[in-house]
């Protein structure tokens, strides 16, 4: 079992910045953030490989968001900036406890957060 703790959401202007956090409970093989915006499926945006650090982006943040970990590797960070309207959702983290693919869908993941609202004003 993982319990995963996400925070840092908000409601910023297009052009802004937000960082999310997402805090597993103990080790895990990868960390994923995933978004869905209202009446559309949920989207993969970026993974972490814990033990390495390799990370893997979608198309649509690469260049814009980051991720990181803390030292203790239990932490994920997603630094967002240059946000757009269409970044509007719901995030969540995810959690594998073996390897998953890059751009994984979310059916490879059993744990899952309860979502943080990150909205870009127009």
């Amino acid at each position: 079992q993982v319990g995963l703790v996400e925070s840092g959401g908000g409601t910023v202007q297009a052009g802004g910045s937000l960082r999310l956090s997402c805090a597993a409970s103990r080790l895990t093989y990868a960390l994923d953030w995933f978004r869905q915006a209202p009446g559309k499926e949920r989207e993969w945006v970026a993974q972490m490989y814990m033990a390495g650090g390799a990370t893997h982006y979608a198309d649509s943040v690469k260049g814009r968001f980051t991720i990181t970990q803390d030292n203790a590797k239990k932490t994920l960070y997603l630094r967002m900036n240059n946000l757009r309207p269409e970044d509007t959702a719901m995030y969540y983290c995810a959690a594998a406890m073996e390897w998953v693919p890059p751009e994984p869908s979310p059916a490879h993941f059993i744990y899952w957060g309860q979502g943080t609202q990150v909205t870009v004003s127009s």
